[in-house]
């Protein structure tokens, strides 16, 4: 059970899908948009909230484990990872869902303990090289 119920008041209390962090997120508007804030210590990233649906559908298709493949904007993604998928210019967004330039990575640790949360994804939890899929 996840505690908080995603507002700014009361953000969703998470932890990265290998346990070893821990951060909060919450919905929130920008410029009319919805995003999901997510604070990690004194850092704040804003993703576009569609990615919620939009990774739910992309994993529903590809029917299998996913592998998360977390790394900053300034990295390259390993391909065939949620990360990579997360900044692909074939995504539903056209490219990053992150919206914060030079925050926008981390895809792949963020979002998906999230998705688990929700219900609407299986996670692993392992110290590394985790995955995931959906329900």
């Amino acid at each position: 059970m996840v505690k908080g119920n995603g507002t700014p008041a009361s953000p969703w209390q998470l932890k990265t899908a290998s346990g070893t962090a821990g951060f909060t997120m919450h919905n929130d508007l920008k410029d009319g948009k919805e995003i999901l804030v997510c604070t990690v210590g004194k850092t704040v990233l804003h993703y576009d909230a569609r990615c919620l649906n939009d990774l739910h559908q992309m994993l529903k298709k590809h029917g299998d484990w996913m592998e998360l493949g977390s790394a900053d904007e300034q990295k390259p993604a390993k391909p065939g990872t949620v990360e990579a998928w997360g900044r692909s210019p074939e995504n539903p967004a056209g490219g990053w869902y992150g919206l914060k330039k030079g925050l926008r990575g981390r895809f792949g640790m963020y979002i998906p303990p999230l998705m688990e949360a929700l219900g609407l994804a299986e996670l692993e939890h392992h110290p590394k090289n985790n995955r995931m899929k959906a329900k």
